[in-house]
Formats: C-alpha cells, structure tokens, sequence
C-alpha cells in the first residue's frame, strides 16, 4: 500500500526526540480501549452513510495545443487548435494525437465512440490516454521518473479496444481538465474517429454555494469559487484527501474539508461516516490512525501521527457546535477523551516530543521544519477544544483535570519557547523561527494577545523564517492572523497563496504550492502531485468565517 507521508517524515528530525524526556504533568486517567463490537458497529454505521455520488456528464471544449512560456509560473500556456466539433471530425492514423480541453476540473469517467473510416480496421485499436490536471501534465514526458512514490500513480492508460467500431467507457476514475490521446497501433492505411468524447464528473457534493458579500473583491469570489471547486471535486463517498492519487481518508484533510463543508456544500452524513471510520481502527493503545483506506474494504493504514489524532477530537467537536449532534458527540467522546490524553503522555516539559512507537507528526511537508513548538501548541488546542465539547455534552466532570493540564502545559510552552529577546516563539534546540510556531501558538491561546500578535508579525518579517509549503499549514497561518486581528497580513498571505495558484492557472487549488517554487515537488517529482487537494480547499471557510475582518 503506498504510504505518502510517512517516509518523508521519518527522515525529518524533530529537536530533542532521543533525550530521555520528563512529561508535561498531566493526570494518570485510564484510557479505555475500545472493543471489536464498537469497531464493527461503527463501520456498519460509516456504510449505512454512505452516500450514493451524482454524475454529471459533460462535452469538451476545445481542442488545443500546450506551447512552452517561460512567462507563465508551469512554464506553459495553452493555445486552441479547434473546436469541440473538431474532435469529431479528425480522422486518426497510428501516431497521431489530440488535446483535449474539458475547460475545467472533474473527477470521474471518459467515454466516446470510436468508428473506423473507410475500410473494417481488422486489428485490435491500441489508444494511449493521459489525464491532466494541469498543463505540464499532458506537455511532459513523465518519464524518467524520479519520484519516491509509485510510478502508478502517474495518470496515464494504455487501452487496446478489439472491437471497432464501439462505445468505450474508461473504467478507472480520473482527475482531469485535459485529456491527452495518443494512438499508438492501428493498420497501415486505415483510420479511426473518436466521436461523442464525454466525461461523467462524480460528486457527493449537492446544491448550490452561498455567495460571498457583494462587497468583497472579484479575485476574492474568484478564489472562492475555485476553492469551493476544489472541495466539491474531494467530495467522493468520503471526503478524500486527493481524487488524483492517493484517494484516501486522512485526518488533517477532513478537519479542513468539514469546517469548508458546513459553509458550502453541507453534508454532515459524509462528516459522520468519516468519523466512524477513522473511529473503527484504533491501535492497541487506543491511537487512532492517521488515516483509513476505503476500498476494497475499510481497513487502517499504517501511519500514526501525534497532531493528527489530536485533530480527530478537535473534528468532532467541530461537528457538533456546527449541528448540534450531541448523541452523536457523546458515541464518539470516550475515542476523542483517549486521544488528547494519549498525546499528552508523549508531550515534554522541556519541549521535546516522546514519541510512542510506531508515531510520527505532520504539521508541514516543509523538511528544515521542527514541529516540537507547534506540536505541543496542537496539544494545548485540542484539549480546549474538547473542554469545550465536554461542556456541549455535559461531561465535564469527565475532564476536570483538564484546567490543571491546560494551565501546565501553556506555562511549560512559555518557558520552553517563547523568546522575550525577540519577542516570537521558537522551536528545537537551534530557536528555530518559523511561521508553524507562531500560527499553531496563536490558535492554541499561548501567552496575551499581545505576544501572539508580536510573533506574528516579527517572524513574518524575519529572513530565515521558516515557511509553509503546503496549504494545510497555510491555512492554520491564514487564521492565525485573523485571529491576531491582522487582517491585512491575512488577506496579503491569501493572495499571495492561493491568488499564486489562481495566477498559475488553477481550476482547483493543489496539493502544494510555495510562492518562490511554484513546482514544489514533495515525493520528488512534480508530475506525482495532486492538483485538487482536500486541505487546499478553506478559502471558502476563511473568507466567511472572517468576512466582517475583510475591508
């Protein structure tokens, strides 16, 4: 099974990690298990929600050509070489090829008729396929490929069709706003038509996206309406992470797609069946998995990280202030309750991090990152927040040791991070400077307001601060300055952002994006990255939640 954040992360040094480390003080609670009856039921659950996805079928636009432009941030533009009527009318020999422009972002099916011309083909038709997500992807060779995840993954098909003519329907799902067709063997002398070219776009996703205040900005409805774009197309029978490759459930991913998806195209079914599956397949200790596969059959993936199963309480008290499910909150507490606790027995005084066996941390694909600051703020976050769902549920005696451990690990952050010389918070045993330490702090209510806001704004000016790489972290950034008050900053970073990725041509926002590095290349190649990405999609959260802050 292709494991896409693991092995990058198990290379990244994390500060301290090999020091024998003292915990923060927290109390000894017991952490339930949870059985295999709860699993089980839990994954009956998750399928009884299963959604049934809507398919929208849809005609290209044009055909076209990419043209190298070393003007444009992917180094390519595309020109039109036809209409969509052309499609039909192009008569194909063996080594011919055609573009195809959809015009915009789909997930799902291509279909079309291929007819011979003239004379009975008499040997199978062999058709290359290419799906693009972006320009580079049907404008470059994919090969050699130097990536460290499966060449798979690579979205291209060869397909031998023997009978002609015929109605073909591509069986695999794509990602694409391109197709690339390429006919690699057919007679000598004879011809084909590819005629009635479809696409069948899959969605759960349903109505109609609330506008955004007539007085924002065009580019900032603009930004919306490709950020909405972007969850919409995640929006499968879960909310995947990345409909081009990966295609699985993963905590990080949900928690930024519920938070867009209760503004946008709210389905708080697809919420709880994610949640129960994530739910079904803790780990002895009760960890709960980074994320879960979904096919062929609901099982657990390999990776552990500590923020993560933070985030996962943090998610479901997010559901239940936005529906106000409480029965639904109180099945899930005891898995949430575990989780916080189970991070905090791996949390340091002194700021390092004790990982468990078998555990890792996200907070950014960024490699010269220590996590240990943002970390422990992640910490501090989520059990706020699950104080918060304790009260909604009436369970606070649950957590009454909570305030004692909040109040200990925000004096333990304090000392061990917060630089009064340079009044920001620093990170690993080098005070690395980056914006994951100040946002993570911000949000996590560490210090006044007073020094949230200095960090912010000083490590944004310093030079060797170290920045996100990836929209996920970009996001917690963004808010972070909302929550600060400087909204400015905030709408700065968003342009710079994801306006960069709108300015590069975007029809969903991608999977990773740096300002300076438009082809950042996580796994080491960029013809492998995902360019409609789950945590690439809050914009259309941010923009509502903190309309009133935007001038």
């Amino acid at each position: 099974m292709e494991i896409t954040r693991r092995n990058l992360l198990s290379a990244v040094p994390h500060g301290a990690v090999a020091m024998a480390l003292a915990p923060v003080s927290v109390s000894a609670q017991p952490i339930p298990s949870l059985t295999s009856s709860a699993s089980q039921s839990f994954l009956e659950k998750a399928e009884q929600l299963k959604p049934s996805l809507n398919e929208f079928v849809q005609t290209p636009l044009a055909l076209v050509s990419p043209v190298k432009d070393a003007a444009q941030a992917l180094g390519w533009r595309i020109e039109e070489v036809g209409d969509a009527d052309a499609i039909a009318s192009r008569l194909l020999k063996k080594g011919d090829t055609l573009i195809i422009d959809f015009g915009g972002h789909r997930v799902g099916h291509l279909s079309f008729d291929i007819e011979n011309i003239g004379e009975a083909i008499g040997a199978p038709v062999r058709l290359r396929f290419t799906f693009g997500e972006v320009i580079p992807d049907i404008a470059e060779p994919f090969y050699p490929y130097k990536g460290w995840l499966s060449e798979s993954w690579l979205p291209e098909e060869v397909v031998t069709i023997d009978l002609v003519p015929s109605s073909v329907r591509l069986p695999r799902r794509y990602a694409f706003r391109f197709v690339k067709i390429e006919l690699l063997g057919l007679p000598v002398g004879r011809k084909i038509a590819l005629r009635n070219v479809r696409a069948h776009a899959l969605t759960s996703a349903t109505g109609t996206v609330p506008a955004l205040p007539k007085r924002l900005p065009a580019d900032l409805h603009e930004m919306d309406r490709v950020a909405a774009a972007t969850l919409r197309d995640c929006m499968q029978t879960v909310f995947e992470d990345g409909p081009r490759r990966d295609q699985r459930l993963w905590t990080g991913d949900l928690r930024l797609q519920a938070l867009t998806s209760y503004v946008t195209f709210p389905n708080n079914d697809l919420v709880k069946r994610s949640l129960y599956l994530l739910a079904a397949f803790p780990r002895e200790d009760s960890l709960l998995p980074a994320n879960v596969f979904e096919y062929p059959r609901p099982m657990q993936a390999p990776e552990f990280m500590l923020d993560y199963s933070a985030l996962f309480s943090v998610t479901l008290a997010d559901y239940v202030d936005a529906t106000n499910d409480l029965a639904f909150g109180r099945e899930l507490w005891s898995i949430a309750l575990a989780q916080v606790r189970l991070v905090g027995k791996m949390i340091g005084e002194d700021g390092g991090i004790r990982f468990a066996k078998g555990v890792t941390a996200f907070i950014d694909w960024n490699p010269k990152l220590n996590r240990d600051a943002a970390i422990h703020a992640v910490y501090i976050y989520a059990l706020k927040r699950v104080m918060t769902l304790a009260k909604k549920l009436g369970l606070l005696a649950e957590v009454s040791d909570f305030p004692g451990d909040i109040a200990r690990a925000e004096a333990a952050a304090i000392k061990a991070f917060w630089s009064s010389e340079m009044q920001l918070f620093t990170s690993g045993s080098k005070r690395q400077i980056s914006m994951a330490s100040q946002a993570w702090m911000t949000l996590a209510g560490v210090g006044t307001r007073k020094m949230q806001s200095a960090a912010l704004l000083n490590a944004l000016r310093h030079p060797d601060v170290i920045q996100s790489r990836t929209p996920y972290l970009t996001h917690y950034v963004t808010e972070a300055l909302f929550v600060a008050g400087h909204n400015s900053e905030a709408l700065k970073m968003m342009r710079a952002y994801w306006g960069g990725m709108l300015k590069a041509g975007a029809d969903t926002f991608w999977e990773a994006y740096a300002p300076d590095n438009p082809r950042v290349a996580p796994y080491n190649d960029f013809h492998v990255n995902s360019f409609c990405h789950a945590w690439s999609c809050t914009p259309s959260y941010l923009l509502r939640k903190y309309a009133r802050q935007i001038g």
